[in-house]
């Protein structure tokens, strides 16, 4: 249940109808989702939010369909719901199959209990691994 009112788009404040044509530019869709709808109470937030996540999820050195799966492997790790089911169909929009996507749910299973492991046993990170001698 949220926690604030949804914005349908007759409630905007003036400045966050400009970023919500953008989102559906961008996206090439007329839909706009809760979160957005959410994070229009502060329309400052919407739009470096927005800027924010168009700058990161642009094309560049890794492939779309490679960061929308990141985004849900950390979205995993934090526990986000409501992530990891828009990055999921994210993912899958931009060609994640169900054979990559049951991969990723095994390496982050994988990583959580082997970082829970290292930190329960309290490993010092091995010489070899530090870059330039930093930790």
């Amino acid at each position: 249940m949220a926690t604030v009112k949804l914005l349908s788009d007759d409630e905007l404040s003036p400045e966050a109808p400009a970023v919500f044509d953008d989102i559906r530019k961008v996206r090439k869709s007329d839909f706009v989702n809760n979160f957005w709808r959410a994070l229009a109470h502060d329309p400052k937030t919407l739009r470096r939010t927005w800027e924010s996540i168009k700058e990161v999820m642009a094309p560049g050195a890794l492939d779309p369909k490679v960061k929308e799966m990141l985004y849900v492997a950390v979205s995993i790790a934090h526990g986000c719901s409501y992530c990891i089911h828009s990055q999921t169909a994210a993912a899958r929009a931009k060609g994640m199959t169900e054979a990559e996507y049951g991969e990723l749910l095994a390496i982050v299973g994988m990583a959580a209990e082997t970082n829970r492991l290292v930190t329960a046993l309290g490993v010092p990170v091995d010489e070899a691994f530090l870059v330039d001698g930093a930790d």
